[in-house]
């Protein structure tokens, strides 16, 4: 040991001859050595064991970590959505691999108008590959080998038919007729709106075209013949759309009109009506209604003198108690159109709204009503009749009342049962009242009865008035009495004295 330690060469050992003797050292735990009596230099350190196997397993431990952390991201392999394999993707990479694979799918139409081709994309073809992909990794994860090659998801693809028509169209035009939209219009001679019905044109059958999409899709084919299969194009604007607006139009033409109340004071006429309508078509196969505002206009300005009018006041006849016996004139209210700023506007977008009676705005002047009230007025004393509307004589004239024995009794009367002709009967008397005879007198014209079998009457036998004739009756020329009966409804007082 010693002669190692101080050999002149001993710092120039070599690094595996110090590791042999450090490891010899080191080895023997159970054996003392005593230290050197002389040390030439320090002793150096061992080096440390090279665990080469360490290295070795921890990329491999690692690598097998990352695999199975990897795997909870991942969609089983052999899974395929349709025919788009999706197998170990992330659900996000698997729905752009599938959306990616319908937008490229071509179909290939053949048909008399040629070829042509078209793609999933330009077709407008979707599906919901993000919940296709999202439910292929929840059944189908790749760290479940019991998921791992499962049967293909099957899809459907769904095409927007507008899109769809619009993209055929355009790839083979010639294979398409346009549809002809219903009309509607204003017939002069029936003066109503008519309908022109729609026609249906034709075109690609678009549910045809979305099936063989959806089958070369399924299958993983990138390009599917198919020969054209033509279905009818409907017209957007539909013969039952434009009947039901036609009927809201002659509605319309039905009632147009100014209204005060439920008076239809300005009436419209049907043509002109139509002339201030225009009927468009609109979204959805709709008809829009408007009306011009300034060819409302004019019949506004000349609506004051069809509206105003003066109030038109009432006449009643009434008796000395205020009874209504008759109204020879009815009260009528007048009216005043209020300003009419605005009202062609409103009426415009009123009858937008399909509503062509307008209300206009008008302000009520009310009538009076003078009362008359009337009496026949008989003065025995003077053989005279007086004709009194409110206590005031407006004519008088002779009459022939009855004579001793058949006299006209005095009191208030009024009058009741009336006839414009009769044949009257009677008892003839002398002058203590005893009957002598009967008379039966024909056509007696207008008798109108106050006092029993007593009554004011024409008389066409005699013409000597102011004197007592009579069996009782007043009577007078045929003429004046018909003028007393039209003058003296029944209920008006009668006054008969001496």
């Amino acid at each position: 040991m010693t002669d190692l330690a101080t050999r002149p060469d001993a710092n120039e050992s070599s690094d595996d001859e110090t590791a042999t003797i450090d490891a010899t050292a080191q080895s023997d735990d159970t054996v003392e050595t005593a230290p050197p009596e002389y040390e030439w230099a320090p002793t150096e350190p061992a080096p440390k064991k090279r665990h080469l196997w360490l290295w070795i397993g921890i990329p491999v431990a690692a690598v097998a970590v990352g695999v199975g952390v990897t795997s909870l991201f991942l969609i089983a392999p052999g899974t395929s959505i349709a025919g788009v394999p999706v197998g170990g993707l992330t659900p996000g990479a698997a729905a752009e691999a599938v959306q990616r694979q319908l937008d490229v799918t071509t179909i290939v139409l053949t048909g008399p108008g040629g070829d042509a081709e078209i793609t999933g994309d330009e077709l407008g073809a979707t599906i919901d590959a993000k919940a296709l992909a999202d439910e292929a990794f929840a059944a189908h994860p790749a760290w479940n080998l019991t998921a791992w090659n499962p049967e293909a998801t099957e899809v459907v693809v769904t095409l927007d038919p507008e899109t769809a028509t619009e993209a055929l169209r355009a790839a083979v035009p010639s294979m398409y007729t346009d549809p002809t939209n219903a009309t509607i219009a204003f017939d002069g001679a029936s003066a109503t709106y008519v309908v022109g019905p729609a026609v249906d044109g034709s075109g690609i059958d678009v549910a045809s075209v979305q099936t063989a999409l959806t089958d070369a899709f399924a299958s993983g084919e990138t390009t599917v013949d198919l020969a054209a299969t033509m279905a009818a194009v409907p017209a957007e604007g539909t013969t039952s759309v434009a009947q039901a607006t036609a009927g809201i139009l002659n509605g319309m033409l039905d009632t147009a009109g100014f209204y005060v109340g439920e008076e239809r004071t300005v009436p419209i006429d049907r043509a002109t009506f139509a002339s201030w309508l225009t009927v468009t078509p609109a979204e959805r196969g709709t008809f829009a209604i408007s009306a011009d505002a300034n060819a409302i206009q004019p019949m506004v300005d000349g609506l004051a003198g069809a509206v105003n009018r003066a109030p038109v006041d009432s006449t009643t006849i009434v008796n000395s108690s205020g009874r209504v016996l008759s109204t020879p004139t009815e009260g009528v209210v007048g009216r005043e159109l209020g300003a009419t700023d605005g009202i062609a506007k409103s009426f415009a977008e009123q009858i937008g709204a399909g509503n062509a009676a307008y209300a206009l705005p008008v302000t009520e002047v009310p009538f009076t009503t003078t009362s008359l009230a009337r009496m026949l007025e008989v003065d025995l004393s003077e053989q005279r009749l007086y004709v009194k509307e409110n206590g005031n004589v407006v004519d008088s004239w002779p009459i022939s009342s009855g004579t001793g024995s058949t006299p006209t009794y005095t009191g208030r009367y009024t009058i009741g049962y009336k006839t414009s002709v009769q044949t009257m009967n009677g008892y003839d008397r002398d002058a203590a009242g005893n009957i002598t005879g009967t008379y039966s007198t024909p056509n007696v014209r207008w008798p109108m009865y106050f006092n029993g079998g007593q009554a004011f009457h024409g008389v066409y036998w005699h013409n000597n008035f102011g004197r007592t004739m009579s069996h009782g009756c007043v009577g007078m020329p045929e003429w004046r009495a018909q003028w007393i009966y039209n003058w003296a409804p029944s209920g008006t007082d009668v006054y008969i004295h001496n």
